[in-house]
């Protein structure tokens, strides 16, 4: 990724949250995600509370929340399933609508289902206000392993080259008459992903070999990033110190 290109879900605006360094942003969203995470499912008002302050956060951000609903989307296939517990959960029943369920499965259903959207609700605030390449350096700046931090950029690149190239395939697809949103085209699919899979091998041994070939080490260079002033600290442990709070005390009285 060179400089100056931006991922699909960044969004350039000139807002406080965007102008915040990246290592401190990275803190203050990794704090939030295991406040959310640690909260009891029964202390619904604590996740009232996260959502306000997540709202609050879009809006200094100056992200529209059409922008965050729509990208909340690609956590329905992996929250899908919970939808099943209630039928299959043992303990206690109730009636809904007339169906028997059981009421340990609902409480799944609700737990599920609010860490996932307020976790990822958190993570897209987070791409949409950094650029991937502020990510990066934030990660090398809080000591990550390099390693970590090199097999994470070339998920994030590849994952784009991947996906442009399974556009391409899907237009040359639909070009010869094949239509993939059919079952019946399953077999033309099934070998488009297989020479999708090949060519990305392909690619990626090429790249690897070219890397060697120019001295790579296995660490990404990181340009150095300019000192953080306190003041953003500071905002970063008023954040994290009212989703902390929030969840010590539903902890405590749950």
């Amino acid at each position: 990724m060179g400089a100056g290109h931006s991922h699909a879900l960044y969004v350039h605006e000139h807002s406080v949250v965007h102008r915040m360094a990246p290592q401190a942003k990275l803190v203050a969203a990794l704090g939030m995600v295991a406040s959310i995470a640690i909260t009891p499912r029964e202390a619904v008002w604590a996740f009232g509370v996260y959502a306000v302050v997540i709202v609050g956060l879009s809006a200094a951000s100056r992200i529209r929340p059409g922008f965050v609903a729509v990208r909340l989307l690609a956590v329905a296939p992996f929250v899908l399933f919970s939808l099943f517990i209630p039928f299959i959960a043992t303990g206690e029943t109730t009636e809904v609508l007339g169906i028997t369920v059981s009421i340990d499965g609902l409480w799944g259903v609700w737990n599920i289902l609010v860490k996932a959207l307020l976790g990822a609700s958190v993570s897209i605030l987070l791409t949409a206000t950094t650029e991937i390449a502020d990510i990066i350096r934030g990660l090398a700046i809080l000591r990550v392993p390099a390693l970590f931090i090199s097999i994470t950029t070339f998920m994030i690149r590849y994952l784009e080259l991947i996906s442009n190239e399974l556009g391409r395939m899907r237009v040359a697809m639909t070009a010869r008459g094949y239509d993939p949103r059919w079952i019946s085209q399953a077999r033309p699919i099934a070998s488009s992903a297989g020479a999708l899979f090949v060519r990305s091998y392909e690619r990626g041994e090429r790249v690897h070999a070219a890397m060697l070939a120019r001295g790579f080490t296995g660490e990404m260079p990181t340009p150095p990033l300019e000192t953080v002033d306190r003041s953003q600290w500071l905002r970063v442990l008023v954040l994290l110190g009212a989703f902390a709070g929030t969840a010590t005390i539903a902890l405590v009285i749950t």
